[in-house]
C-alpha cells in the first residue's frame, strides 16, 4: 500500500483546510442554529472545483485521486461537517455516473456536474427501505422512449437544491434483487415534488429531503448499467461513499480533540490547569489514538480503490471504526468541557451532535459489521 499524498495535492489540502478554517466554521455554527441549508455556499464551492474532486480533468474536473480526496473531505468536516457530506454525495454520484452511464451521457454529464446548479444526489431510501435497499418499492413503469418512475424516497441528502438524482427503482416484480434498476433523473421534470426534513439531531446544514415521484420520465439512455444492474450499482456507490463519510467523521473528530486539548489548558481547578490531570490527559490520548488508527483505515481503503483492487470490505471497516471513535471522541469533549459543553455557544455540544449520524447514514454500523463478515467469511 501506498500512502503518498504527491506536493501538488498537498498543496490543495492545505489550501481547502485554510478555506473552510477560515470561512465555513463560523457559518457551520449559524447553519446549525437556524437550520439553514450550507448549499448558499455552493456558487464559491464550485468555483474551487470541490464539486469536480471526482470528475476528470477533460470534463472541467480535477481528478483528484482517492487519498487526498478523502483528506480534503476531512479537513471540509472538520470546520462544516454538513459541507463535508454535501460534496462527499455530489462526489459518490459522479463516480457512478462516471462508471455506469452510457458513452454519451456520460460525457455529457460530467461537464454538467462540474457545473454550478448541477448538484447531485443519490435517492436509493424509502420510508420502508432504509437498510434493506432491496424492499424499494418505487416502480420504473416502461413507456415510449424511456421510463415513467412512480414512488417515494427518503433521507435525500442534497434533495432540495440538487437537481441530478441516481434514483433506485423497481422495473419488475419477481422478488429477486434483479428486479431493481438504477437511473439518472432531473429533478426539474414535471411530476417531482421534494420538501425538506427538518429537526434534525445534528449536521443540521446540509439538506436532507423528501421527493414524490408520479409518473416522472426519465429517457431510456438515462438508465444506469443495464436494466437489473441497480442494486449492484447501488451497492458500489456506497463503497466509495463509506470513504467519505469515515473522512468525515475523523474531521469531527479531529476538531473534538483540537478543542479538547485548548480547553484543558486553559480551564484551571484545584489550582492547576485540567491538563495536568491524568484522567484528562487519557481522554486526550485514547482520541488522538484511535483517530490516527482511523486514518490508517481510510488511507488502506481509499489507496485500494484507487488501484481498482477490491475494497468493500477495507471501505466497511474504516467507516464502522472512524464513525464509531468520533462519537466516542465527541463524548470525551464534552466531557472534558463539562457544563460548558453541554450548551450550543460551545462547538463541542453541536459536534457531539452531527457526529451521531455517522453511524447511520451510507450504512448503519450494524450493516458494517455484517459486510465486513461477510466478505471475512467469503474469502475463507
Amino acid at each position: 500500500m501506498t500512502t503518498a499524498i504527491s506536493e501538488d495535492h498537498r498543496f490543495l489540502i492545505e489550501g481547502v483546510r485554510d478555506y473552510a478554517r477560515g470561512e465555513l466554521l463560523e457559518l457551520d455554527k449559524q447553519w446549525d442554529r437556524e437550520e439553514r441549508s450550507c448549499c448558499e455556499r455552493l456558487d464559491q464551492l464550485y468555483e474551487m472545483g470541490l464539486l469536480g474532486l471526482r470528475i476528470p480533468e477533460e470534463a472541467g474536473g480535477i481528478a483528484v485521486p482517492m487519498l487526498p480526496y478523502a483528506h480534503i473531505i476531512r479537513e471540509l468536516a472538520y470546520a462544516s461537517p454538513s459541507v463535508a457530506v454535501t460534496v462527499s454525495v455530489h462526489s459518490m454520484v459522479c463516480e457512478a455516473i462516471k462508471m455506469f452511464a452510457c458513452d454519451a451521457i456520460r460525457d455529457q454529464m460530467q461537464h454538467k456536474l462540474a457545473t454550478a446548479g448541477n448538484l447531485s444526489a443519490f435517492a436509493i431510501s424509502e420510508p420502508d427501505a432504509g437498510s434493506d435497499p432491496g424492499a424499494a418499492k418505487t416502480r420504473a413503469e416502461p413507456v415510449e422512449g424511456g421510463w415513467k418512475l412512480t414512488g417515494s424516497k427518503f433521507w435525500v441528502t442534497n434533495g432540495i437544491v440538487g437537481r441530478w438524482f441516481i434514483v433506485l427503482a423497481r422495473t419488475a416484480d419477481t422478488g429477486n434483487s434483479r428486479d431493481l434498476s438504477m437511473f439518472l433523473l432531473d429533478a426539474q421534470s414535471d411530476g417531482v415534488d421534494r420538501r425538506p426534513i427538518h429537526g434534525k439531531m445534528g449536521i443540521r446544514g446540509s439538506e436532507t429531503g423528501e421527493m414524490n415521484l408520479d409518473g416522472v420520465f426519465v429517457p431510456r439512455e438515462h438508465l444506469l448499467g443495464e436494466e437489473g444492474d441497480g442494486l449492484k450499482i447501488a451497492l458500489s456507490a456506497l463503497d466509495g461513499g463509506r470513504i467519505g463519510i469515515a473522512s468525515q467523521a475523523i474531521g469531527i473528530g479531529l476538531a473534538c480533540v483540537d478543542m479538547m486539548v485548548s480547553y484543558s489548558k486553559e480551564r484551571v481547578q484545584f489550582k492547576q490547569p485540567i491538563a495536568s490531570f491524568q484522567a484528562i490527559q487519557w481522554m486526550i490520548a485514547d482520541s488522538q489514538t484511535e483517530l490516527d488508527a482511523g486514518q490508517l483505515l481510510v488511507d488502506r481503503a481509499a489507496d485500494l480503490k484507487e488501484s481498482g483492487t477490491s475494497y468493500t470490505r477495507e471501505a466497511s471497516m474504516a467507516k464502522l471504526f472512524a464513525s464509531e471513535a468520533a462519537n466516542r471522541i465527541a463524548y470525551r469533549a464534552v466531557q472534558v468541557h463539562g457544563g460548558t459543553g453541554y450548551v450550543n455557544e460551545c462547538r463541542v455540544e453541536q459536534l457531539y451532535r452531527d457526529a451521531r449520524i455517522t453511524t447511520i447514514y451510507e450504512g448503519t454500523s450494524e450493516i458494517q459489521r455484517y459486510v465486513i463478515a461477510r466478505e471475512l467469511l467469503r474469502d475463507a
